[in-house]
């Protein structure tokens, strides 16, 4: 269990959640981009909630460990999504030439007389 401090909100959720949304905020960071992600956490008043958080460059986020004993509500789906993310921005698409040169043999499209 992890306590995460974002936007004046203090959430618990797992480690692993929490580790990749860490992750994934530094890789945005580091790109000038944004996403919204929401996870499921222990709010401060103890209940069960739905985080939307958005991350950007300029998100402060502080993730620490905990000595709680709690179970960590499931975010299973949400660290799919930040690991599919992270690997994404770690390990771009690469762009593949068309082995037929596609664009030449268009029908409607006429470059072999330019």
């Amino acid at each position: 269990m992890k306590h995460v401090m974002y936007a004046e909100k203090s959430l618990l959720m797992g480690d692993d959640v929490a580790d990749a949304l860490l992750e994934y905020a530094r890789l945005l960071a580091e790109g000038f981009h944004a996403d919204t992600v929401t996870v499921r956490a222990i709010g401060a008043d103890g209940n069960t909630v739905d985080a939307a958080l958005l991350l950007t460059a300029t998100s402060a986020m502080t993730v620490e460990s905990t000595n709680s004993t709690v179970i960590p509500p499931d975010n299973a789906e949400a660290v799919r999504y930040l690991h599919g993310c992270i690997e994404r921005l770690n390990r771009p698409p690469t762009v593949q030439a068309e082995v037929d040169g596609g664009m030449l043999d268009h029908e409607d499209i006429d470059l072999r007389g330019v």
